[in-house]
């Protein structure tokens, strides 16, 4: 199948001078995504290319993808993404996907940024310390969630597992939600974008609906961005996502 002249466009844009083996092996298959992708799925929503390219970023590694993910990093560096917010959607995936995935991430991120001539360790961007992150995560996670849910969560919740709530403030928010690098709302829609990809997890994607809505990401953009997420995570797990958002969100 040939491509689209404006899937072949945005294909080139994101990987110049890439040819997939895939051309060869399986031209079908590669072709019907290709124009998927690269054209049918991109006339819908109003993404730019650096947060469309983030939030795939974020659901490749949740998936996870590595492969894919080698790919569309370099993809994403040459539109504009900098290596400073790869580093920070790698380091948000952490306490939502856990380290026994995301470390293999890490490292392809390294080899990718090295290979563009790019000197490791980034600048840094944390802004607490172990004295001051419960504090001023738990100040972010109210802010983001909402005061009264958080205060009934710690209140209704029993006191052999208090410390969930607590490493929740202190880790989560307070050694990630914290950081500079990307701000907020930007924070908010790659975790939305991570739990969609994850699967089973409908109830915290409905708390990151909500959240979504509370810094500023509304419908429409989340309507993109599960968009965007489609050929990548498929259709269960995208359908899962548009019903929580309906849910939360009615049209």
């Amino acid at each position: 199948m040939s491509l689209s002249d404006q899937a072949q466009q945005a294909h080139d844009e994101l990987l110049p001078n890439h040819v997939s083996t895939l051309k060869v092996s399986d031209p079908e298959l590669i072709g019907t995504f290709d124009n998927f992708a690269f054209d049918e799925v991109l006339r819908y929503g109003s993404l730019d290319d650096r947060t469309r390219l983030m939030v795939q970023l974020a659901a490749i590694i949740a998936c996870p993808g590595l492969q894919n993910y080698r790919l569309m990093l370099g993809g994403a560096l040459n539109l504009g993404v900098t290596p400073i917010e790869v580093k920070e959607i790698v380091y948000q995936a952490v306490p939502y996907v856990g380290m026994a995935k995301v470390l293999d991430f890490v490292h392809v991120t390294n080899e990718v940024l090295v290979d563009r001539g790019i000197q490791l360790p980034l600048e840094g961007q944390s802004t607490t310390t172990p004295e001051t992150r419960e504090e001023k995560g738990l100040a972010i996670q109210k802010e983001v969630i909402g005061a009264d849910i958080i205060d009934a969560l710690y209140a209704s919740t029993p006191d052999d597992a208090l410390h969930f709530q607590r490493l929740l403030s202190a880790n989560c928010f307070g050694d990630h939600y914290t950081r500079t690098g990307i701000d907020v709302p930007m924070r908010e829609l790659l975790t939305f974008a991570m739990l969609v990809a994850l699967g089973g997890c409908e109830a915290q994607v409905k708390a990151h609906v909500a959240a979504n809505l509370n810094v500023g990401n509304d419908r429409a953009v989340l309507l993109s961005v599960i968009t965007q997420l489609l050929p990548l995570i498929g259709y269960p797990r995208t359908l899962n996502g548009l019903a929580v958002i309906n849910h939360v969100i009615p049209a």
